[in-house]
């Protein structure tokens, strides 16, 4: 038995190879991620005797090339939750965290746990590609809800309120009618110095130009609402160069969101599950790739509750005695990603008040009985997982015998 612990960090690991009873076969060492010393490490290891075990830590997307590169060279590689390293072992008063440390604790916990260790899989080519633009997309999200929070600050000393004039929703392309007026009518004072005949010409014809539907009634609406307002920023040039360039910084924002949208579309689609989420209720195309993105391929989940701790929405248990403590948070150890998407979805299902579904009814019910919004939320997320592992499995089961035949 070797038990090799790998510490990896960005761009380096440090390397520490055990075997029972304390004999150190390698002591902690660095080995740069490049191919030259990568690959010296295979050999290493593969010239050890007896069976060989690599364990590493989930550490952002640090882990994955060493992951890879080991997995695809026949080794034994297997990845672990750092939650599980960082309780293991805590028996010294002394707090030591170092990366020499960490390693020999990763080969201490390799022996420890040798039988349980689960051999790490990696996802194929789309899956690694959907998860990753599921993170970009997040990010873009809120990229562009911090554009438009600043656009709407920025309006507020030109044109306030000029952002609740429409209430029409996004285009395909991302852009918003009420962004595009306030690029043209960047300052009360363009409206006021028209006359409402003269306004209502020039609105109609901007219409026509973006492309917008034209109300007959909106411009002596908008004419009435602005002539109270007091703007701080003068109308100058440069006071126009700075509401429109933060338009253009939304209007930038959103193409690269609704772009990103459509792309996961894409890719999700052609993965097997795809039918079956996108069925389920609260599930459309956008929450649909993102909720296959952060689960991943759902068979490597042995049984529902690994998947549910996966997403840290198991719930735990205090008992000592003859006490029992009836709730418990969950253990919110998991992925916080998939949390967020599971908590949008239960919005959605409460939103929509899909009767009948399994999973509306739970939450209803939750709701009824006076539970606090996070605890049915919760409860719901963590139903949902269970309806969602069921019917994935089952799906995927019925595509595979029909490939079979």
């Amino acid at each position: 038995m070797n038990a090799v612990g790998i510490d990896v960090s960005k761009g380096k690991s440090m390397v520490t190879i055990l075997r029972p009873f304390g004999e150190i076969v390698s002591r902690p060492h660095e080995v740069q991620h490049t191919t030259d010393q990568v690959d010296q490490l295979v050999q290493t290891i593969r010239s050890l005797e007896g069976e060989t075990r690599v364990v590493m830590e989930y550490t952002g997307r640090y882990y994955e090339p060493m992951a890879r590169w080991l997995s695809d060279a026949g080794l034994f590689v297997s990845v672990v939750n750092p939650k599980l390293i960082k309780d293991f072992d805590n028996d010294s008063l002394r707090k030591v965290k170092t990366d020499k440390a960490d390693s020999e604790k990763i080969a201490r916990y390799t022996l420890d746990k040798w039988p349980k260790l689960r051999k790490y899989d990696h996802t194929d080519g789309l899956r690694s590609q959907l998860k990753t633009m599921n993170r970009q997309f997040v990010c873009y999200m809120k990229n562009r809800t911090a554009m438009k929070n600043n656009l709407i600050s920025l309006l507020d000393q030109t044109f306030p309120g000029a952002n609740t004039f429409f209430d029409t929703p996004a285009r395909s392309d991302g852009s918003q009618k009420w962004v595009d007026f306030v690029y043209t009518y960047w300052h009360v004072d363009r409206i006021r110095k028209m006359s409402l005949s003269a306004f209502t010409d020039h609105y109609r014809n901007w219409c026509k130009r973006h492309d917008y539907i034209y109300q007959p009634d909106k411009p002596a609406k908008i004419y009435k609402s602005i002539k109270s307002i007091i703007p701080v920023l003068p109308q100058d040039d440069v006071t126009k160069y700075i509401i429109r360039q933060a338009v253009e910084q939304v209007n930038s924002a959103s193409v690269a969101v609704e772009t990103l949208r459509t792309r996961m579309q894409e890719v999700a689609s052609q993965l097997p599950e795809y039918a079956a989420v996108i069925e389920m209720a609260g599930v459309g195309p956008t929450l649909g790739p993102q909720l296959i993105a952060e689960i991943g391929d759902v068979t490597r989940f042995s049984h529902k509750g690994a998947l549910t701790a996966f997403a840290g929405l198991d719930p735990g248990r205090n008992d000592s005695g003859s006490y029992s403590q009836k709730s418990v948070p969950t253990s919110k150890r998991g992925s916080s990603a998939l949390r967020r998407t599971l908590y949008l979805i239960m919005s959605v299902l409460i939103a929509t008040r899909l009767q009948g579904d399994p999973v509306y009814d739970f939450l209803d019910k939750k709701r009824a009985q006076g539970k606090p919004y996070f605890v049915y939320m919760t409860a719901g997320a963590n139903k949902f997982l269970r309806v969602y592992y069921g019917r994935v499995k089952e799906y995927l089961g019925s595509i595979s015998n029909i490939e079979t035949e």
